[in-house]
C-alpha cells in the first residue's frame, strides 16, 4: 500500500507554527493575568507604525499605561524613538528573521512590569507575508496600510489583512497629494477581510486618531 507523506519542510514549518502557538497561548494567558491589552501592529516598511506609536503614547499618557516591544533586524532606533516619550520601550533585534515570533515576546516579557500596564504594542518587523503566520498571544491585531503604498496590497497580500481585526490607512494628510483611490481601497480591504474595521487617520495632523484611541483601549470602533 502507499502512503503520501507531507514534504519534509511542510512538516518542520507545521511544528514550528504548532510550537510557536502553544507558547503564544502561555504569553496571552499572562497578558490575561495582568489585565494587558496586547496589540500586535503590522504593516510593510515605511508605513509609519512608529509614528502612530509616538502619536499614541504622547496624546495617551496619563490616561493609559502603555509599553512597546520594538521588533526590527538590526536597530534599535525605532525604540529610541518611542522611549523620549517617557513609555517605555523594548527593543527585539531579529537578525535575519522578517518577524516577530511568541518566543522573541515570551522572552522580552520579564523586561516589563506587566501589572503597571494597560497596553502592551508589540510593533511587528515591517513585512506583509511573514507576520501573518505567527501569532504572538495578542488580544488584537492591527494591519497599517498607507497612502502612499497604493490602493492594491490588500490584494496582493491578503493573508496578512484577513488576520486584521482592525485595518488603519495612515498617512491621509498626503491622500490627494499622492492621488490615493480611497474607496478603491476600501474595497479592496473589504475584499480581502469583509466587514472589517477600517480606521483613516493622520499622525501628523491627528485626524483620526480618536478612533485609533478608542481601539487602543479596547473600545467599539
Amino acid at each position: 500500500m502507499t502512503t503520501t507523506q507531507a514534504p519534509r519542510i511542510v512538516t518542520v514549518r507545521q511544528n514550528i507554527l504548532k510550537a510557536n502557538d502553544h507558547t503564544a497561548a502561555g504569553n496571552r494567558a499572562a497578558f490575561r493575568a495582568a489585565g494587558v491589552r496586547a496589540i500586535n501592529l503590522a504593516s510593510s516598511p515605511g508605513a509609519g507604525k512608529t509614528a502612530l506609536l509616538e502619536r499614541t503614547l504622547r496624546d495617551l499618557a496619563g490616561s493609559v499605561r502603555m509599553g512597546v516591544a520594538v521588533g526590527d533586524l538590526a536597530t534599535e532606533n525605532d525604540a529610541a524613538r518611542l522611549r523620549q516619550w517617557g513609555s517605555q520601550a523594548e527593543q527585539i533585534v531579529t537578525g535575519t528573521v522578517c518577524h516577530l515570533d511568541a518566543d522573541m515576546v515570551q522572552n522580552i516579557l520579564p523586561r516589563f512590569d506587566l501589572d503597571a500596564l494597560d497596553v502592551l504594542f508589540l510593533e511587528n518587523v515591517g513585512n506583509l507575508v511573514c507576520p501573518s503566520s505567527y501569532d504572538l498571544g495578542e488580544a488584537a491585531r492591527a494591519v497599517l496600510i498607507s497612502t502612499t503604498e497604493g490602493e492594491d496590497k490588500p490584494l496582493k497580500y491578503p493573508t496578512m489583512f484577513n488576520t486584521a481585526d482592525v485595518v488603519v490607512i495612515t498617512k491621509m494628510d498626503l491622500a490627494d497629494a499622492v492621488g490615493f483611490d480611497r474607496e478603491l481601497c476600501r474595497e479592496n480591504i473589504d475584499r480581502a477581510r469583509p466587514g472589517v474595521p477600517i480606521i483613516e487617520l493622520s499622525s501628523r495632523s491627528g485626524a483620526g486618531l480618536d478612533a485609533w484611541f478608542a481601539f487602543t483601549r479596547g473600545e467599539r470602533v
